[in-house]
């Protein structure tokens, strides 16, 4: 039943960034961000209640650096999809697995030995064959002036991966996942209302306006399978079928969007799917055990 549940998440994960790319046609992205804090803070709230969760935590700072990092993260993300064929957003933004492995093998050459830097061949093959399928990816953007975009979106994948990271630490800390989520969606929030400071807002427009309550809604149904799936176990089956939301949001491009991926940016997701598959089993003996990550 996991599989289903991870499925599901991931077709809600695409349905959302489907509504991000319809609403940044009236809304910027520090909108987009704070909204879509705003309402899974709401939505949080209410999760931690029934669950018997106390908003407390006591390590506050952790939260704070989760909440920066995602929000950062999630920025990117929605800057990325307004710009780049839906699916091409969401494959950068999956990056996220890669990176922990890049990460994991950086930590050793810097602090292990050469045997132990040995050790990490396939881990290294695994970052580079992800990398190689990244320039394949991006390689239509040059020619549609989209270069800017794409590397917002392989940032987003980055620093995703220092935010799944700290996730991690948080749950070997006993935080709850409801409370992590929803830190990390009232950090959103109060982010994206500063950054309106300096950005301003757009007009209501109904019903286009309409959009930014399924992002919200959306982005939570989404955590939910996916923390349901990871908890119901089968860790390393459940994390790979999460690139399915790649499948689904070609398809949503295609249809709804009209995008247009020339053969060496689906070889180039090829890659970076068998990638991140291939990362995240590697991750799981390093990490078992570890959350579900956030969007």
């Amino acid at each position: 039943m996991q599989a289903l549940w991870m499925l599901l998440a991931s077709l809600f994960f695409s349905a959302m960034s489907v509504c991000v790319k319809f609403a940044a046609i009236h809304f910027n992205t520090a909108e987009l961000v704070c909204y879509r804090g705003a309402i899974g803070t709401l939505i949080m709230v209410v999760v931690c209640h029934r669950q018997g969760i106390d908003l407390k935590t006591p390590v506050p700072m952790m939260h704070l650096w989760r909440a920066v990092v995602g929000v950062v993260s999630l920025a990117g993300w929605f800057y990325a999809i307004t710009d780049l064929p839906l699916a091409t957003a969401m494959t950068l933004n999956y990056m996220s697995g890669i990176w922990v492995a890049a990460f994991l093998v950086g930590g050793t050459l810097l602090v292990g030995s050469l045997k132990d830097a040995a050790r990490q061949g396939p881990v290294i093959l695994t970052v580079l064959t992800g990398f190689a399928g990244v320039v394949m990816l991006l390689r239509p953007t040059f020619e549609q002036n989209q270069l800017f975009a794409g590397l917002i979106g392989l940032m987003s994948g980055m620093v995703a991966a220092m935010a799944y990271l700290q996730v991690v630490t948080l749950g070997r800390l006993g935080e709850p996942i409801s409370r992590t989520v929803f830190y990390f969606s009232l950090g959103a929030c109060l982010s994206g209302a500063v950054c309106l400071l300096f950005t301003g807002t757009s007009p209501w427009l109904w019903p286009q306006a309409l959009w930014l309550l399924p992002i919200g809604v959306l982005a939570a149904l989404g955590q939910f399978f996916m923390t349901r799936a990871y908890n119901d176990g089968a860790t390393l089956v459940v994390a790979n079928l999460q690139y399915a939301g790649i499948v689904f949001s070609a398809l949503f491009g295609m249809v709804l969007f009209d995008d247009q991926i020339p053969w060496i940016g689906w070889a180039g997701m090829v890659l970076i799917i068998f990638s991140g598959i291939a990362a995240t089993a590697l991750r799981n003996r390093a990490m078992p055990n570890s959350p579900a990550e956030e969007h």
